[in-house]
C-alpha cells in the first residue's frame, strides 16, 4: 500500500497583503469604469495575492497554485491615497482543492469580501500544458 503524502496545508492559514491605492489602481486605469476609485480587478488581485500569501511558506517544492473560482462582493469605493488590506484564510482543504475566505478593509469598512478556490498543481507541468495550448 502506497502512502499518501502529507497535506502541506491546513483550514487556519492566514496572511494579509496592503496595497496604497494609486492611480494605476483605478477603475479608470483598468478598464473596468471610468472612475477613480480603487477598480474590481484590483481589490479581486489583491484578495488573491493573499490567498498566494498564506500558502507560501508551506509550498511543496515544484508545486504551485492556481486561481480557478472567484466570488467577490466589491461593496465600497476606495479613492486613490488610501490604504487598503486583504486578508485570506484557508477554511477548507479538499484533496488539491483549497477555499479561502477573503475580505479587503479600508480601515473599519469592507470594500468587499468572499471566497477564492486555488488548486494545487505541479507547476512545471502546468506550464508546459499551457504552452501546448496555445
Amino acid at each position: 500500500m502506497q502512502e499518501q503524502p502529507e497535506q502541506p496545508f491546513a483550514p487556519g492559514l492566514s496572511a494579509r497583503v496592503e496595497l496604497t491605492v494609486t492611480d494605476a489602481d483605478t477603475a479608470q486605469a483598468v478598464g473596468s469604469g471610468d472612475v477613480p476609485v480603487l477598480g474590481t480587478p484590483r481589490v479581486l488581485a489583491l484578495a488573491e495575492a493573499a490567498t498566494v500569501a498564506a500558502t507560501a511558506t508551506r509550498m511543496p517544492a515544484g508545486s504551485t497554485t492556481v486561481g480557478v473560482r472567484v466570488e467577490l462582493d466589491h461593496r465600497a469605493a476606495t479613492p486613490v491615497g488610501r490604504r487598503v488590506v486583504a486578508q485570506a484564510r484557508l477554511t477548507k482543504v479538499e484533496g488539491r482543492r483549497l477555499l479561502f475566505e477573503v475580505a479587503v478593509v479600508d480601515g473599519e469598512d469592507t470594500v468587499a469580501e468572499g471566497r477564492v478556490e486555488r488548486l494545487l498543481v505541479d507547476r512545471q507541468r502546468f506550464v508546459e500544458r499551457a504552452s501546448r495550448a496555445s
